[in-house]
């Protein structure tokens, strides 16, 4: 006789976590209250601000020093903003980073990777993939869900497809922005200037996509791999510090 296939897991909807009164007194005002709900979005947003200041700032500088080696006018900081120089390295950034996260997302609903908290658990079937349709809280699920039909097949790809959007719009805008700067330079260099189609299908253009994917592509494999064997306690990107290796993360 061959053996049976032992079934797969199949876990229950996950009950309403209880309130951990020790991390937020009662008597929280209302900052505190907004922090401890949204401090991590409000931090990275302000870290995303901080950064893209000092991007803007020290690009403003770095192009008028390219300016006047070439004894071209300055330009103002308003006049910088409208530049290739600015565009090319904004957009071509933000192209990576959306693309690294929409190929993220669907890389893990069918990838596994045992022993790493960034993965499903191989051989169980995840609240994740339960089929929404099925549900026994509709009464209490976003609208698409109740709705059902279109809006609701949308609305489960949703986090794919808006990542995958704005990947489209930053590598539309950086090939927009970007032959700008291109066209500066072959001017310099007495050559002719091209269209945007002639610069998206450049070498060069490429050349700044790709340096910047495979950077994306290298961090995340470090994230899945690094989770296996390391730890930061308190952090939901790892496992428990007492959690064996090769466990994967429920």
């Amino acid at each position: 006789m061959g053996g049976s296939t032992a079934p797969k897991l199949v876990p229950l909807r996950r009950a309403s976590t209880a309130r951990m009164s020790d991390r937020l007194p009662e008597s929280a005002g209302y900052l505190r209250t907004l922090w401890h709900y949204h401090g991590l979005s409000i931090s990275l947003l302000a870290l995303f601000l901080v950064s893209m200041l000092g991007q803007t700032w020290a690009g403003w500088y770095a192009y008028n020093e390219e300016q006047r080696s070439h004894q071209q006018p300055e330009a103002t900081l308003a006049e910088y903003l409208g530049t290739g120089h600015f565009g090319e390295a904004t957009f071509e950034n933000w192209e990576s980073e959306f693309l690294q996260m929409a190929f993220y997302v669907v890389l893990t609903v069918w990838l596994f990777q045992i022993g790493s908290s960034e993965s499903k658990r191989p051989d169980v079937v995840e609240l994740v993939d339960l089929d929404p349709r099925d549900s026994p809280r509709k009464d209490r699920a976003p609208w698409p869900v109740r709705r059902g039909g279109l809006p609701l097949r949308l609305y489960e790809n949703s986090l794919s497809l808006a990542f995958g959007l704005l990947f489209l719009i930053s590598l539309t805008l950086h090939a927009t922005t970007g032959v700008h700067h291109f066209n500066q330079e072959r001017i310099e260099h007495g050559e002719p200037p091209v269209g945007t189609w002639t610069y998206a299908t450049s070498s060069q253009f490429w050349f700044e996509s790709f340096q910047n994917w495979q950077s994306e592509f290298l961090s995340l494999a470090a994230m899945v791999g690094f989770t296996i064997v390391l730890r930061q306690r308190g952090s939901p990107e790892s496992k428990p510090v007492d959690a064996p290796y090769f466990e994967t993360s429920d």
